[in-house]
């Protein structure tokens, strides 16, 4: 009899990107993630309990690089840290607006076009 498997938490999410460089610039660079490893073709950083990846080579796996994905950072309080990434030059999609009787949510996109937000307090 085989034992029950299930999967049970997710430790990464890979993105697809263009230019590494360029995608490591807006990550590192402009939202502050810690690079954990960085080879010529993907890098990993830190954004918590779940990985962030960029990865060249899933671009050539998939034809269309961004699709109906969100990634999703919770922060402490999302009008201060729009108000930080503006600073940093990153375009808003839309204003902070409020997604549950809690949280409130402002969308940006990475450079290729990736759709990101911040979630959390206002």
């Amino acid at each position: 009899m085989a034992q029950a498997f299930q999967l049970s938490r997710i430790s990464n999410v890979m993105l697809g990107v263009r230019d590494l460089e360029k995608a490591l610039a807006f990550y590192n660079g402009t939202l502050g993630l810690p690079v954990i490893m960085q080879e010529t073709q993907i890098a990993l950083l830190n954004a918590g309990p779940i990985g962030l990846g960029l990865s060249t080579s899933h671009v050539r796996m998939a034809p269309h690089v961004a699709g109906a994905t969100e990634v999703v950072f919770q922060v402490e309080h999302v009008r201060a840290a729009r108000e930080a990434l503006l600073g940093r030059g990153v375009e808003f999609l839309n204003e902070p607006r409020q997604v549950t009787p809690t949280d409130w949510a402002a969308h940006f996109r990475d450079p290729d076009g990736h759709l990101l937000s911040i979630f959390g307090p206002e």
